[in-house]
């Protein structure tokens, strides 16, 4: 009951619809990569600086990361850097917001558009952070925050995944729930 409840309370506190706690940032990058069908031919942009699990999620899939440059003020991603990385083995964007500064996301976002391209907030130092007064995690097709006694709030561990389409949120419940459907019994797998 109270992983149900935090859920509810995490939606509410970032205007997502659906929030899927995990036990980690970094399961939640990799739910998100399988989730979205992410995998092996697939190259995804990253922030040549960041903490490694943004890389080690796109090798648990077996994608590719692919370094972008970041922007020397805020260190995060140069959509410059991401425009000239993306090609046609291109995938997903990951836009991590690091130390709690939020990543140029109007820019990513218009790329990710323009391109077809998945984006991931990679929101693990961000909670509360906002780009004119809109919240981060709200800009992708899927956020992640992390919990870790590092972060913003912690419960020792933990991480959350939000995104706005139910039928992906289901999709994460199950694969972190040993691929039980919501109805399945608990030995049916």
């Amino acid at each position: 009951p109270r992983l149900t409840e935090f859920e509810a309370t995490f939606t509410h506190l970032t205007g997502v619809g659906h929030a899927v706690a995990v036990s980690s940032g970094t399961a939640g990058l990799h739910l998100a990569m399988l989730a979205l069908e992410i995998g092996a031919g697939d190259e995804v942009i990253v922030p040549s600086f960041t903490f490694i699990a943004a890389a080690n999620a796109i090798r648990y899939v077996g994608a590719t990361p692919v370094f972008a440059d970041i922007d020397c003020v805020t260190l995060n991603l140069s959509p410059a850097a991401v425009e000239r990385a993306i090609n046609s083995r291109t995938r997903a964007i990951v836009a991590v917001h690091t130390f709690g500064v939020p990543a140029d996301m109007p820019a990513l976002v218009a790329l990710a558009r323009r391109h077809q391209l998945v984006l991931i907030e990679d929101a693990c130092e961000a909670l509360g952070a906002t780009i004119d007064s809109q919240p981060i995690g709200t800009f992708g097709d899927v956020a992640v925050f992390a919990f870790y006694p590092n972060k913003q709030i912690t419960t020792g561990e933990g991480g959350t995944i939000v995104t706005r389409d139910p039928g992906l949120a289901v999709y994460m419940r199950s694969l972190r729930n040993q691929g039980r459907a919501p109805t399945d019994s608990w030995l049916q797998h």
